[in-house]
């Protein structure tokens, strides 16, 4: 029987709503979705609790983790050794952690290898940084997520407000242009647009707008076939 399903790789900046759109789209065509950001994150989760300050100790402990993921109410949360730490990994601290150790080589080669073999029987959606260039650069549909800087620190300030925070909009925007930085300019996959990558600018799209291109583009590529 042949596997009509295919891969899709969903990569770009931070708060440009790589994940809502990932679920959507893998709701759409029944296919499984992996948060790999998450997965970084459960990294830093662990690295913070456990007061790891060096790339060494990080890479000591990676045997010590299992990372997978869980569902929970009908929403996909990620698990660290048994535990749902879906509640803990969404902060600044924790971003900003996961955007460091996911500098680090081994953290990256530790994760990918996970990743892969997520996608062995295809119909995947994943989102991240490195999914269309390293991760898996044979996907079929390869999109990349932008937004101007302005409007995801609004994005990213708005939620954190939702979640009874109080931060102030100039250091959320400091945060993503320095997230901006490191994932550009990192040693180990650093993120960048993929050659045939489709990208979606969605600045000033409404999230109805930008599913709508999105699922058109799905359709063309597997010419409705689900």
């Amino acid at each position: 029987m042949v596997n009509d399903k295919i891969i899709i790789a969903i990569d770009g900046y931070s708060s440009c709503g790589k994940s809502t759109i990932a679920k959507a789209l893998a709701r759409y065509a029944g296919y499984t979705y992996v948060d790999t950001g998450a997965m970084y994150r459960a990294i830093a989760l662990y690295t913070l609790r456990h007061s790891l300050q060096n790339d060494e100790d990080v890479i000591n402990a990676l045997p010590l983790l299992e990372i997978g993921f869980t569902h929970v109410d009908g929403a996909q949360h990620v698990t660290l050794n048994g535990e749902d730490v879906e509640p803990y990994i969404r902060t600044l601290e924790v971003g900003n952690a996961a955007s460091r150790i996911s500098q680090i080589k081994e953290v990256r080669a530790f994760l990918v290898a996970q990743q892969q073999q997520m996608g062995v029987a295809k119909g995947i959606v994943m989102d991240g940084r490195d999914i269309g260039t390293v991760v898996f650069p044979h996907a079929e549909l390869k999109l990349f997520l932008t937004a101007r800087p302005e409007v995801r620190a609004q994005r990213r300030f708005d939620e954190l407000v939702a979640k009874g925070e109080k931060p102030v909009y100039a250091e959320v925007l400091a945060d993503v242009n320095d997230r901006d930085y490191r994932d550009t300019h990192r040693a180990e996959s650093p993120l960048r647009q993929a050659e045939d990558a489709i990208v979606v600018d969605n600045s000033d799209l409404t999230p109805d707008q930008q599913m709508q291109v999105i699922i058109g583009l799905f359709e063309e590529k597997t010419n409705g076939k689900q």
